[in-house]
């Protein structure tokens, strides 16, 4: 990237603190990249106008001087409710469409201090027909998606922080592509009201950041205070799932996995591979049903306009209306099982090390990359983080994912942040 770009949210705080710098002189500085590459990148679906902000900067300057984010601007996935922007989820069927009120998590960054920047370009409907945004690493490729704005705008510089969503892939595989830090929590931990459905079995909210630190603030925020473990890698076992078992995967990808996990053991961790015996490719499978069922129904009101879905989402609500229930709850079933056998196959084990994407993001724009490297985690709701930990030989990045377990977020993002120091990306400038 080039320009200059804004430091990540809780460096800002700092600088806020002792003086360095202040709000509006830091807006002004994500306005100036914004100005310079959106033209290119096309990230923002909308975009509040730099001189309202700076009015409401000065309106609510002595109470944000009390809050968590003190008027530091924040991102939000245009699947999420905004009372004062529209949500237009990527479709052209909700172009106008203007909620009454927040989703629940754009009313708690509000209330703790956050100017809400604008709206990030989401596929439609969160699914696979992709928006405007190009990768900001090489603007040639895809940025993946849904959250593909979310992802664009922080990897960019343009923004701190963002919220996305994820039903199969949808934080973890855009993270990866444009090269920043992604997590998507236990689904369950932080509310999705005010975030539109499109399976909700799967359903969970995510966030992406230029570091773990500012990740676990804006997590803090929507669900509370997390506790800080004591998480030394020396001891730790890791057990290591490998690309093929979900799926088709670069041998790059594999090779800086297999390069992360001798790093791992360097640094005093076990990392042993998990042997699954063909259950994590059925993971796979029976995800991508249970999300075609779900999204049938929610979705019954568009699915009426077929001529005005792309054949993508067309095709996922034809295949989601042929499931009979029968099969919907024996899927359901069979994804319980199969969490069980991986809760007893894990046991004392810190973490799953994963490829987060079968390879570095594609060329094109026409879709948004494959998302079975995510989907067996999604289908189980256990929560994820990912990071640039390595790059082709282009230059793209190559995400690596830790899969935690249930409930346990706080030390998955603590093993996240201290793994990612071992391989510090070029593409994080």
């Amino acid at each position: 990237m080039s320009g200059g770009t804004p430091t990540g949210l809780t460096e800002a705080l700092a600088q806020l603190r002792d003086g360095r710098t202040d709000a509006h002189a830091y807006l002004d500085t994500c306005y100036d990249r914004i100005d310079a590459r959106e033209p290119q990148v096309g990230a923002w679906q909308s975009l509040r106008p730099r001189e309202a902000c700076h009015r409401w900067l000065d309106h609510h300057a002595d109470w944000l001087a009390g809050t968590p984010l003190r008027g530091l601007p924040v991102a939000i996935k245009d699947i999420i409710d905004t009372a004062d922007m529209p949500t237009t989820m990527g479709s052209a069927l909700h172009a106008d469409r203007q909620p009454a009120d927040d989703a629940a998590c754009v009313a708690a960054l509000r209330s703790a201090g956050a100017l809400i920047l604008g709206k990030t370009v989401t596929t439609e409907f969160a699914y696979f027909s992709p928006g405007k945004t190009a990768n900001p690493r090489d603007l040639r490729c895809t940025p993946g998606g849904s959250s593909s704005g979310s992802a664009a705008a922080v990897a960019d510089g343009m923004v701190p922080v963002a919220l996305g969503s994820q039903t199969a892939a949808s934080v973890i595989r855009p993270a990866a592509y444009c090269g920043t830090m992604g997590y998507v929590a236990t689904r369950g931990l932080m509310s999705l009201r005010g975030v539109q459905p499109l399976a909700q079995s799967h359903d969970s909210l995510g966030i992406m950041g230029r570091n773990f630190a500012d990740i676990r603030l804006i997590a803090e925020l929507l669900a509370g205070p997390l506790p800080t473990p004591s998480l030394p890698l020396q001891g730790l076992h890791i057990l290591r799932v490998p690309g093929a078992a979900m799926g088709d995967v670069s041998p790059e990808m594999e090779a800086a996995i297999d390069k992360l996990a001798a790093q791992l053991r360097e640094a005093g961790a076990t990392v042993t591979d998990l042997a699954d015996d063909g259950r994590i490719a059925r993971l796979v499978a029976l995800h991508g049903a249970v999300m075609a069922f779900d999204a049938a129904r929610n979705m019954a009101g568009e699915g009426a306009r077929p001529d005005a879905l792309s054949p993508q989402f067309a095709e996922l609500l034809e295949t989601g209306r042929g499931i009979p229930l029968a099969d919907h709850a024996a899927a359901q079933a069979e994804i319980r099982q199969l969490g069980d056998w991986l809760g007893a196959a894990r046991a004392g084990s810190a973490a799953i090390l994963a490829p987060a994407a079968p390879g570095s993001a594609p060329e094109g724009h026409a879709a948004t990359g494959a998302p079975h490297m995510s989907r067996a985690w999604q289908a189980l709701g256990l929560p994820v983080v990912t990071w640039p930990a390595d790059v082709d030989a282009q230059g793209r990045p190559l995400g690596a994912q830790l899969i935690g377990h249930r409930w346990r977020d706080a030390e998955l993002l603590e093993l996240g942040r201290k793994t990612a120091l071992l391989t510090p990306s070029p593409t994080l400038r």
